[in-house]
């Protein structure tokens, strides 16, 4: 087992990666549409920068109402996936970019989408994540968030490191690898916590497979 990094991690499991959105569970299936749903309201008409884009799964659901989407990921092969849903080029545009590192982008955005990415932040980077983040962004810019809540048995075993505020996931892939990758749970009080001095009109939802959360920046 090794202590992956994330790039690694999925880049090795880009080609299965999407088999996680179709899992026969209905709760889970209703609530990434109602997921996808409020998306789609947020950020029609937007010009919007997705952070952790992976293999265009929430990409592809939004791409039909946004007046632009610049989708960025760390992994070329994820990258690859993503762009092999042949989504149309005059509106979406996928780039391989860190999340810690987007003075390259062109432009700012009025909206902002990081679906399944802040878990996998580092709790000493939560600051720098967001000023990265938000300097993309524009005065009134909406953002959107969404990722797992913690169900024992689900994803692989949680683990933790002596001295180390995150906490792991011990994962397989379908090659047998096996893989310990950094994944942070939070409940909706934390989650207010941490972004209610971020910004303005901010809405927190934890369902049963899921938390999903709006704001704007002031």
């Amino acid at each position: 087992m090794t202590l992956s990094t994330l790039t690694e991690y999925y880049g090795r499991r880009a080609r299965e990666y999407e088999r996680i959105y179709f899992r026969d569970d209905p709760v889970r299936l209703a609530e990434q549409e109602t997921i996808a749903t409020a998306m789609r309201c947020l950020f029609r008409d937007r010009r919007v920068l997705e952070i952790a884009c992976g293999t265009g799964f929430w990409t592809e659901k939004i791409s039909p109402v946004v007046e632009h989407l610049c989708a960025v990921d760390a992994s070329p092969e994820m990258l690859t996936v993503a762009r092999s849903k042949a989504l149309p080029a005059d509106k979406v545009e996928f780039a391989q970019e860190d999340a810690y590192a987007l003075d390259s982008l062109p432009g700012r955005f009025n909206g902002g989408l990081a679906n399944f990415w802040f878990s996998h932040v580092p709790k000493s980077r939560i600051d720098e994540f967001f000023t990265t983040f938000h300097a993309r962004l524009v005065p009134g810019a909406v953002v959107f968030m969404a990722d797992n809540v913690y169900l024992p048995g689900i994803g692989g075993e949680l683990v933790g490191q002596p001295g180390i505020a995150d906490t792991f996931k011990v994962r397989t892939l379908s090659d047998g690898s096996r893989h310990e990758v950094l994944k942070n749970y939070y409940a909706g009080a934390e989650l207010k916590n941490i972004l209610q001095r971020l910004a303005i009109d901010l809405r927190v939802r934890v369902g049963e497979c899921f938390w999903w959360v709006s704001y704007v920046i002031a």
